[in-house]
């Protein structure tokens, strides 16, 4: 803290400073005002129907400051032109995001604070098989069951399919953490041609595992198939025995409805991955708004 001595002097010159204090205040609540007009109170979001994209429109009702906000929805890849064009540009926005993603990777920045805790703070994102692929397919299963990597490895992956195609990045990825794969592979027995889906959703996170996994269970013998599906339709899948398994389901929080629902006779593995958060996400550069509870009313 700077101390100034008592005096004449010091009173006469901290006159000024307590009116630019007092105008900076004003300044940032003008700041604030503009965030929301110039946004037109919307925030960019992303697929229709997805967990995430349910609990976002939740935050807006269970936030007494976003009455009269809207989401705009669109896509994931939407999503991110918006984002690119108004970091580009250095101008405000507001998105549905989550991470490990690699827009953290590009870009500066900040996931805001949740303080009703509406999107459920961190989660994992877990590995789910249909009923009996332990008793039809005891090696891929035993796969599944051991396999856990970090946001490193999988933000390691989505970076580089971001120039290349996910087969060859998960190719070569694999080939690189030789020592890790061995953890989830040791001592189980090759197949021949067994026949595998994976259900999958378009989503580079998805994709990411889902590649990783592929390849993983095609050098012990297994012919896999990754089949993209929606949000809701994989789960259903899952539940009807028609995808063998999935290594995208984000757990407890996101995808907690689609598994009341359609749970019953789908087997969780747990955590193949922790510390995944999702929520609305602003550039580093809106420097007054750190909260949900920060962005402005409407009028």
């Amino acid at each position: 803290m700077i101390k100034f001595t008592v005096s004449k002097t010091a009173v006469l010159l901290s006159i000024p400073i307590l009116l630019s204090a007092c105008g900076e205040n004003d300044s940032n609540s003008s700041q604030e005002e503009n965030v929301g007009e110039a946004l037109e109170y919307t925030i960019t979001g992303i697929e229709p129907g997805s967990g995430t994209a349910e609990i976002a429109r939740k935050a807006l009702e269970e936030y007494d400051n976003l009455n009269g906000w809207d989401i705009q929805e669109s896509s994931t890849a939407g999503m991110l032109t918006e984002l690119g064009q108004a970091i580009d540009n250095e101008e405000p926005i507001v998105v549905t995001g989550w991470t490990p993603h690699y827009m953290f990777e590009l870009y500066d920045l900040k996931m805001l604070e949740d303080p009703l805790n509406v999107f459920g703070g961190e989660e994992g994102i877990n590995t789910l098989t249909r009923t009996g692929l332990e008793e039809d397919m005891p090696e891929a299963f035993e796969i599944l069951d051991r396999f856990e990597w970090n946001t490193e490895h999988m933000q390691e992956v989505m970076l580089e399919a971001l120039e290349r195609d996910f087969e060859d990045v998960t190719t070569e990825w694999v080939d690189n953490n030789r020592d890790l794969v061995d953890e989830w592979t040791e001592g189980i027995d090759d197949v021949d041609g067994t026949p595998f889906e994976l259900g999958s959703i378009p989503w580079d996170t998805e994709r990411s595992s889902a590649n990783v996994l592929a390849r993983v269970l095609e050098e012990k013998g297994y012919d896999v198939t990754i089949t993209n599906l929606d949000p809701a339709v994989i789960y259903q899948a899952l539940n009807l025995g028609e995808v063998d398994a999935t290594a995208g389901a984000w757990l407890p929080t996101t995808a907690g409805a689609f598994m009341e629902t359609y749970g019953e006779n789908i087997v969780d593995l747990g955590p193949n991955l922790t510390g995944t958060v999702i929520g609305y996400v602003v550039p580093t550069y809106m420097e007054d708004i750190n909260s949900i509870e920060d962005l402005p009313a409407k009028d």
